[in-house]
């Protein structure tokens, strides 16, 4: 089975210590899949022709069965480990730290997996199938040496909980949709049919329709250039504070700012979903089993 299409990075190293072990992970579907089941079934489906796993280590052998008994058989897997260790040459990591180095160094794991322009996402996130479309479209258009990268970004509305506040990467672009920088809001929350934040201890309103970033993604190769240089950038600081993290916006924006690229930002009409409260997980069963009896995903995945 060889792989054809763009690939997809899928970033799942965190899942584990978010959701107390891979066991842990509770089913939204009704034969017991999970989000990534979903992400994995639309990018299939829109034609990702190769899926990459960004996992820990010592994940593997509890998370391979989970996903190859449904996808072995229908799309090429691969597994990238993100270790504490794969630090540019001069670098060692310090012996007090357990966390990952972040989005950024995940991405950066897959540098020798991953040739061909490529889709990220988060693992534990829904997306929608028309936005794999949407960024599968886009993807197909990139070399594996453009400068040209893509953000599919989500309506602010669609994106929040009913269940509390929640922190927003809001886009600022130019006139003809490339992405300028990200602007944080922190304390977004619904509020009627708009939005407010917290700025400065100060609540700012929000029309809704802001676009955002919920970490869709799609690069060229050329981004691993990039990955490599504001690594090494990063580490020198990054090495004393046990917490700090490289992140992947931090490496688009230096993208953005150095003038060494573009991203093009479009636009998914997607509802997005998530658990960011406990009480969001009734809302991602919900709205899941709504596109099954709405005739969007079939009811057993594995049956397709």
């Amino acid at each position: 089975m060889s792989a054809s299409g763009p690939s997809l990075v899928v970033m799942a190293a965190g899942i584990g210590s978010r959701y107390g072990g891979l066991k842990q992970i509770e089913p939204v579907g009704p034969h017991g899949e999970i989000l990534m089941d979903y992400a994995i079934f639309d990018a299939v489906r829109a034609g990702f022709g190769k899926i990459v796993f960004v996992i820990r280590r010592e994940m593997e052998a509890d998370f391979r069965p989970m996903v190859e008994r449904r996808w072995a058989a229908r799309v090429p897997l691969v597994y990238v480990h993100q270790e504490l260790s794969d630090l540019p040459p001069g670098f060692t990591p310090p012996h007090d730290r357990s966390k990952p180095w972040g989005t950024g160094h995940a991405v950066y794991a897959c540098r020798h997996a991953v040739r061909e322009p490529f889709g990220v996402i988060n693992a534990d996130d829904f997306y929608g199938p028309s936005s794999y479309d949407l960024l599968a479209s886009r993807l197909s258009s990139l070399s594996q040496d453009s400068i040209r990268h893509v953000l599919v970004a989500f309506t602010l509305r669609n994106t929040l909980s009913p269940h509390g506040a929640v922190a927003r990467g809001v886009c600022a672009s130019t006139e003809d949709g490339h992405l300028q920088q990200f602007v944080e809001r922190a304390g977004v929350e619904l509020h009627g049919d708009a939005a407010r934040c917290m700025v400065n201890g100060q609540v700012m309103p929000l029309t809704g329709d802001e676009p955002v970033s919920m970490n869709l993604w799609g690069f060229s190769s050329t981004l691993f250039e990039h990955l490599d240089r504001e690594f090494a950038a990063f580490l020198p600081e990054g090495l004393k504070n046990p917490r700090s993290e490289f992140m992947l916006p931090s490496v688009v924006d230096a993208v953005i700012r150095g003038r060494l690229g573009s991203v093009q930002v479009v636009r998914s009409k997607e509802r997005w979903l998530g658990v960011t409260y406990p009480q969001d997980r009734a809302v991602v069963v919900e709205g899941v089993r709504a596109l099954i009896r709405a005739g969007v995903y079939p009811e057993t995945l594995s049956s397709s």
